[in-house]
């Protein structure tokens, strides 16, 4: 909690000097459907949600960067961890479905292809928030605490209002166990912004 606090406070300073340079700054929220790969996992997408910030930095007319601060719920089902693992290196305590809630930071490079359309792509660094080594069920101690993915997609920009999609990739396995199961997240986001 104390890292989502920092990262809020730290993100609206920064709205408040990039405002006072003519780029823009805004909030945004949406949907995830989400899966982790891997065979101790259910294929399939799950349905979770994510809430923000962003900053559109224009370099010129068509390119510009846009960093973003996102609290992002990852959820998904085991499938097949029992017979992977013992059940001494089970830390999902019998429980089916898992949430993970990770500090996304993606950032984007822009393109603007033409009058509303925007492109997006770039690297996304997410932080796991829920750490707490008590809280078994959403198997924390299970997971790294970093993940590292790419982000591709498109914007529409309108006034005030921005409507996004974006795939997500994840490049690094995120099984905290041991290597006998490769873990990537992998996201597909759809969203709305509203531009300050």
């Amino acid at each position: 909690m104390k890292k989502l606090l920092v990262a809020a406070i730290l993100l609206f300073s920064t709205i408040q000097l990039v405002n006072a340079q003519g780029a823009r700054a805004g909030v945004k929220l949406g949907t995830n459907l989400n899966k982790i790969s891997g065979q101790s996992f259910k294929d399939g997408f799950d349905l979770s949600y994510h809430v923000g910030g962003f900053l559109e930095l224009d370099l010129n007319r068509k390119w510009g960067i846009q960093p973003e601060v996102l609290w992002s719920q990852t959820s998904t089902k085991r499938s097949n961890f029992n017979t992977l693992y013992s059940t001494q290196v089970n830390p999902f305590n019998n429980n089916e479905k898992i949430k993970l809630d990770y500090l996304s930071i993606p950032i984007l490079l822009r393109y603007s292809v033409a009058g509303i359309l925007t492109l997006n792509v770039g690297p996304q660094f997410g932080i796991l928030l829920n750490q707490d080594k008590t809280l078994l069920q959403n198997g924390e101690s299970a997971f790294k605490s970093g993940d590292f993915s790419m982000v591709a997609g498109g914007q529409l920009n309108f006034k005030f209002l921005r409507i996004y999609g974006r795939y997500n990739i994840g490049l690094q396995n995120i099984n905290d166990i041991d290597n006998k199961d490769k873990w990537t997240n992998q996201q597909i986001q759809l969203g709305l912004g509203l531009r300050f």
